[in-house]
């Protein structure tokens, strides 16, 4: 069978034993979007993860991860799952007697399951005995799992020995796993109440460390086999694969995650061949591409104090080194804001904005098990219920950065030195302004770009940009409906009104189960010249504070957090903030972007939940307290022929 063939039809081997293949008949593909009947001010925040693997990622599988697809579904929407003793020993050090009883703190309205379609599944067949691939020699060297079974399995994916890509590519046929992907989401699809997406993840790594992943999004129950990185390497190709499953009658995008890993390679003003961006790759990526993970437990991808140094909050979960220790990845080219106005930039010269992209949060956690919440995460890539799962010990050391984990190899055999463990984040989720909870209707939010991304924290956030927008507005009770009405929502262009500046409405709320809020923020990019320019403005704060006219800052909010505790109060900040902000700079023949940052008061890091929990000291290396956050998706303006503007 030609090696595509075998790498592109895979599927999960459950307790044990292999799963056959789905021999159902495709139903017909979902509507693009939700009832036209529902009115778009009845629009509610849904949140959900967009980025998770399990036992059938080949990387996953070597980390201990024995968590199916069809368990992930049901740990994301609030049940509570028996996670294997052996996955459980590995990951937190513990020695259960048996399976373990795992729930998450509060249930996710959607959840997308995006293992790497590379050898998809075909890591599970060491779980079948007298399977064909135990008996191959890449099987015997990585039978054992563990640091060096995902160092050798990842020699396989980067093109390595003829012969292990082809035992890879068989084991991945033998397992079948696109089919079982495809039957547990449509298993856990629950229409109003959880909504569930075939996906996967494009593993694309052009060099050593390099990340330029895509999580693929399908709107149906079905999809053809996936398109993966052993393919291709370049985004373009990728596209190419979406365009023809949208000829096939299947709505589908990509999302670009760990920007801030990619080495500059993620926003380039170049494509993949070299030359400079043109029109036709803009616009085809502006379709494929509409949205980019901002926020992940690999840390921040919106800015960085060395891109944006006016910027009092960029320095927020920085991971910078790309798997070689001390080697910093390349800053420009890697970071969502400086796409912004990268992409005005190249509109400006092109005709058309490469980079117009909505925002979501994912968690990037490989044992199968979402969580959002800093004391559910121990660091590192897996998720875990703090009430039954919470290392210890030693264990604990480790994930803290204090001790070496036994047998670990602290530098790759390729020269990469191993991450700093304290450089990992909390993980991030997505939210939605949709009609209702259905693929549709949440596909079609994720399309319009009508979204907000998170650390993890329930903040409810929602910005409008308008013309006729007045001071006192949400004290309304339709304000969202004349915010409709007037102007457009986050994720929109706005139109051109001659002799105006815009406004913008902004709402943030905050999670009913958390802190209270620090401040709301509109941060503006904008064209100047061959360049951009960036401000951020303090639009809305806590407290009756007040920006300092010299200095344009507010007043730090302050910080309640216990830290032999960890507990905090909500003595200071705000349950809501709202604003009615106009640009007080606007010009009307300057492209410009918007989009709002808010920040709540500070809560303990997960770092120092963990510390505090195992009575070991807070690390010195990590910030004891971090103010979680929400992005908005931008709002975009376009004078009239600056689209068009050449040179």
């Amino acid at each position: 069978m030609h090696l595509r063939a075998l790498l592109l039809t895979t599927a999960i081997v459950a307790a044990g034993a292999a799963t056959a293949a789905s021999t159902d008949k495709p139903a017909k593909p979902p509507p693009v979007a939700a009832s036209g009947k529902i009115d778009p001010a009845a629009r509610r925040a849904f949140f959900g993860e967009l980025h998770l693997h399990t036992v059938m990622s080949f990387d996953a599988w070597t980390f201990g991860t024995k968590v199916t697809p069809d368990q992930a579904y049901k740990f994301a929407r609030g049940e509570t799952v028996m996670v294997p003793a052996f996955q459980v020993a590995k990951e937190q050090g513990l020695n259960p007697a048996g399976a373990v009883p795992a729930k998450r703190a509060w249930p996710l309205d959607f959840t997308a399951v995006t293992d790497h379609s590379e050898f998809l599944g075909g890591m599970t067949q060491l779980d079948v005995p007298g399977s064909s691939f135990a008996q191959t020699q890449i099987g015997k060297q990585v039978s054992g799992g563990g640091q060096r079974a995902f160092f050798r399995a990842g020699e396989a994916l980067r093109g390595g020995a003829g012969q292990d890509v082809t035992d890879m590519a068989a084991a991945a046929q033998a397992a079948d796993g696109w089919n079982v992907e495809m039957k547990a989401a449509n298993a856990n699809y629950q229409p109003g109440k959880f909504t569930t997406f075939v996906a996967y993840e494009w593993t694309a790594s052009p060099g050593q460390g390099i990340h330029m992943h895509r999580n693929v999004i399908f709107n149906s129950d079905h999809a053809p086999n996936p398109f993966t990185a052993v393919d291709s390497n370049h985004p373009e190709d990728l596209w190419k694969y979406l365009d023809s499953v949208r000829k096939q009658g299947i709505d589908v995008l990509a999302i670009p995650h760990n920007s801030n890993l990619s080495d500059g390679h993620d926003f380039d003003w170049n494509m993949s061949d070299g030359r400079p961006i043109d029109e036709a790759y803009a616009l085809e990526r502006a379709l494929n591409e509409p949205l980019v993970e901002i926020s992940q437990t690999k840390g921040s991808s919106d800015t960085a104090p060395e891109l944006s140094p006016n910027d009092e909050f960029a320095n927020f979960e920085i991971m910078d080194r790309l798997y070689k220790g001390e080697t910093k990845s390349t800053l420009h080219g890697s970071y969502v804001r400086e796409a912004y106005g990268r992409g005005v930039v190249i509109q400006s010269q092109v005709g058309a904005n490469p980079f117009k992209m909505g925002v979501v949060g994912g968690s990037d956690i490989h044992n199968g098990l979402s969580v959002s919440d800093e004391n559910a995460f121990a660091g590192r890539i897996s998720g875990l219920d703090r009430n039954t799962m919470l290392p210890r010990g030693q264990a604990a050391r480790i994930a803290l950065g204090m001790n070496d984990a036994e047998g670990e190899v602290r530098v790759r055999p390729n020269g990469q030195a191993e991450n700093d463990p304290l450089q990992f984040a909390g993980a991030g989720i997505t939210g939605v302004w949709a009609e209702e909870n259905t693929r549709g209707a949440i596909f079609a939010a994720l399309k319009r770009k009508e979204t907000f991304a998170t650390t993890g924290t329930r903040i409810r956030v929602r910005m409008f940009g308008g013309w006729d927008f007045t001071p006192g507005l949400t004290s309304k009770s339709d304000w969202v409906k004349t915010a409709y009405a007037k102007g457009v929502p986050q994720g929109s262009d706005l139109p051109f009104a001659a002799g105006k500046a815009p406004s913008f409405v902004l709402q943030a709320t905050k999670d009913p189960d958390g802190a209270n809020l620090d401040r709301a923020q509109i941060i503006k990019v904008w064209l100047d010249g061959k360049s951009y320019k960036e401000k951020v403005f303090d639009v809305a704060l806590s407290g009756g504070r007040k920006v300092d006219p010299r200095t344009g800052r507010a007043p730090a909010v302050g910080n309640t957090v216990d830290l032999t505790t960890g507990a905090f109060k909500n003595s200071i900040g705000a349950p809501t903030l709202t604003a009615v902000w106009k640009d007080p700079e606007f010009n009307p023949k300057v492209a410009a972007v918007y989009y709002a940052r808010v920040l709540e008061i500070p809560t303990p890091r997960w770092t120092t939940h963990l510390a505090i929990a195992d009575h070991l000291p807070i690390p010195a290396k990590a910030p004891a307290t971090i103010q979680e956050r929400a992005w908005t998706s931008p709002i975009w303006f376009t004078p009239p022929k600056a689209a068009h503007a050449k040179g």
